[in-house]
């Protein structure tokens, strides 16, 4: 049986669900999730691995229209990740309508020369007999082959792997079998506690939130020992953050160490401080310490 592999791009508007698909094909939370869009920054590469092949799933930030350099970034990640890539899957969001977004984003993927797929996720949210009229409303505007999807529950995954693994060429192995992603722990680590700011927080804090892991070591009674920062834009924010008494703080850490030390299977000390930096989403120096500038 021959061996197949290749790159996947996972694109779509924000908050279609891109990165709960990626965390459900490899059974751990790599990508981060909340109910607020454009959570996800960077394009980050997860590995899927059978005896049939190697999917390596790129998960790009969604595709909004921008403000600033961070919002430039994103986009500029997500279109880059088309490149040089082996199949693009085009996600769409069942319980939306079309937008015009969609449109601009399903243009420049069927002028590309890469196969594509195009996924219409959350299928979950919506009543079984609601899903044939919202196919069609799709496959109006796009003309094209639609999967119906869950990512959450893991719903037609299955069809959407085996319609991959078909267009993928004859290829090497990339990764190890028991590689799952080529960011580096520090990365993951600040993602996660950024995700636990979006949930907690909710609509409170606006979307100028970032995190950078300062210091990472293991110390001598086995325990890892994390520096991170939180950064945001206004002094009032920073407040939020921290909450009365420092509860609001505590609780963000107290849920981000049981998630990170889930990953590094082992105890974490998780030492959080909250800076205020007026504009860093304009500030270059400091969005390439964050990694959002190359």
């Amino acid at each position: 049986m021959s061996f197949k592999s290749g790159f996947a791009t996972i694109i779509g508007r924000p908050n279609v669900g891109k990165s709960t698909l990626v965390n459900y094909l490899i059974g751990e939370k790599i990508s981060i999730t909340s109910p607020r869009p454009q959570t996800t920054r960077n394009s980050i590469k997860t590995i899927y691995t059978t005896d049939e092949g190697q999917i390596i799933f790129v998960d790009t930030p969604g595709i909004y229209k921008t403000k600033n350099d961070l919002d430039r970034y994103m986009v500029n990640e997500a279109y880059k990740s088309i490149e040089g890539i082996d199949i693009i899957i085009l996600m769409f969001d069942a319980t939306s309508s079309f937008k015009k977004q969609d449109q601009v984003i399903y243009n420049q993927i069927k002028n590309s020369s890469t196969p594509f797929l195009v996924v219409l996720n959350k299928i979950d949210k919506i009543k079984k007999k609601e899903l044939p009229n919202v196919l069609k409303q799709y496959q109006k505007r796009i003309k094209e082959d639609i999967i119906p999807i869950s990512s959450k529950t893991g719903r037609n995954i299955d069809s959407l792997l085996d319609r991959v693994f078909e267009k993928l060429p004859e290829g090497p192995q990339y990764f190890p079998d028991d590689m799952i992603t080529d960011q580096i722990e520090q990365f993951i680590v600040a993602e996660m506690i950024r995700e636990k700011t979006f949930y907690l927080l909710r609509e409170e804090v606006p979307f100028g939130i970032a995190v950078l892991i300062e210091e990472m070591e293991e110390r001598n009674d086995d325990i890892m020992y994390i520096r991170a920062n939180i950064y945001v834009e206004k002094r009032s924010h920073k407040g939020i953050i921290i909450g009365k008494n420092g509860k609001m703080l505590k609780k963000i850490g107290t849920r981000a160490r049981k998630d990170i030390e889930k990953l590094l299977q082992q105890k974490v000390y998780l030492d959080l401080w909250v800076k205020v930096e007026k504009d860093w989403r304009e500030d270059e120096n400091l969005l390439k310490r964050m990694g959002y500038k190359s």
